[in-house]
């Protein structure tokens, strides 16, 4: 190891970051470094259910006002999170609903065209193919250029018929990231739609909508809002909204204050995008919204910025001490990926096997397309990425031997 590179790693080793691990319950039987996929969900949001249990086991504790406070202060927390306003938020059970939201609700035309990355996670295909039937649109599937997806590819693919890019920000099969800002100025000047998916970016990389400059963003709770499955959002910018058809809407997002004066004349949905709530979803009654909302602000305590720079120390520290005979699978850069990393070794069967004798070691890790995926947080500490180092210099050996 060069000179340099000494330096860097002596600089990294004096910002390593505190211990967050108390801020979760033990998991004592593995190394978990898999929050890309499902978060561990912290201390303070399991113990923030047990009022919605206690709600529902004796809910004559619960007047009108309490019933709609969790929804109000996850809206507002999120909109804190990503720079936005909370009136442009709608409470959603994922990206995958966001996505259907935007696509049944956008006025088409025929032979309008949806530019979506080769390899994208399949919410984006399973939300737009099946519109070709319903609208008469065209899908069309952009590949990289290079080793990742980067703006210039989907840019390059745009035509005067394109109508929406729909692209994750932060890849979940390498952890490449998008540069959003680029790609959303290309779509204004071509008057396209750009729906951005943070999924694997919201709550670990501090995000602002403004600067984003995306159109619609969709994301899913489970990942670094350390949140439940069956949770997400939905933002958009407040001018889109007219662009989008009339539909159902949330019954609860009409002014409702109190249960003993509905409105049965004339009722309107509310001019926010809480129209687009989840059915019954904001609701004090709603275990997975408690959750979310007090995870949601453990994040926001937290900060993104320091769980970003958290989570690249420990991935750039991985990286660096990687074994002899593996080979990255992400972006070397921390500039160009998010805050977790892949990994391969060999061809694909060999680190399909690697990775269940990892599983057999008790890490925690996920397959994504044939690399291993390494994603830590606060719960992690440089003490679990040697453990995964340690087990990678033994299991090895059992790997059969590649020329590199």
């Amino acid at each position: 190891m060069g000179q340099a590179a000494e330096v860097d790693e002596e600089h990294m080793i004096r910002k390593q970051p505190i211990d967050w691990k108390d801020e979760w319950y033990p998991i004592e039987d593995a190394t978990y470094l898999d929050f890309a996929a499902h978060a561990a969900i912290p201390r303070v949001a399991l113990n923030a259910v047990q009022a919605s249990v206690a709600a529902k086991r004796r809910p004559h504790i619960v007047d009108d006002q309490s019933f709609f406070s969790v929804a109000r202060s996850l809206r507002q927390t999120l909109a804190t999170l990503i720079g936005a306003s909370q009136d442009d938020i709608a409470l959603t059970n994922g990206a995958g609903a966001g996505l259907a939201m935007i696509a049944y609700a956008l006025k088409w035309s025929a032979d309008d065209e949806v530019i979506i990355a080769g390899g994208e996670f399949p919410a984006h295909y399973a939300t737009w193919k099946p519109m070709e039937a319903r609208e008469g649109i065209k899908v069309q599937i952009t590949h990289p250029q290079g080793q990742f997806m980067q703006a210039g590819d989907l840019i390059a693919a745009m035509t005067p018929r394109t109508r929406v890019i729909s692209v994750s920000h932060v890849r979940f099969d390498d952890g490449s990231i998008l540069d959003a800002s680029s790609l959303a100025a290309a779509c204004k000047r071509n008057g396209t739609l750009l729906v951005l998916d943070v999924s694997q970016s919201c709550g670990a990389i501090p995000m602002d909508v403004r600067s984003l400059g995306a159109d619609f963003i969709v994301c899913a709770g489970y990942k670094y809002l350390l949140s439940p499955w069956g949770t997400g959002f939905l933002w958009s910018k407040p001018e889109n909204v007219d662009l989008l058809r009339p539909g159902p809407y949330n019954w609860l997002s009409q002014d409702v204050e109190s249960f003993a004066r509905l409105n049965y004349v004339d009722p309107r949905p509310a001019r926010t995008l809480s129209r687009w709530d989840a059915a019954e979803a904001s609701s004090i009654y709603n275990f997975n919204l408690t959750v979310m909302e007090a995870s949601a602000r453990f994040v926001l305590n937290a900060t993104p910025a320091l769980i970003h720079d958290h989570n690249q120390f420990l991935i750039n520290y991985f990286f660096e001490r990687l074994p002899d005979g593996y080979r990255l699978a992400s972006p070397r850069l921390a500039s160009h990926r998010g805050v977790f990393g892949c990994i391969e070794v060999g061809s694909r069967s060999n680190t399909e096997s690697l990775y269940q004798l990892l599983r057999d070691e008790r890490f925690v890790v996920a397959l994504r397309e044939g690399k291993i995926r390494v994603a830590p947080h606060l719960l992690n500490s440089t003490q679990d990425m040697d453990r995964l180092l340690v087990s990678l210099a033994k299991v090895r050996k059992g790997v059969a031997h590649v020329d590199h």
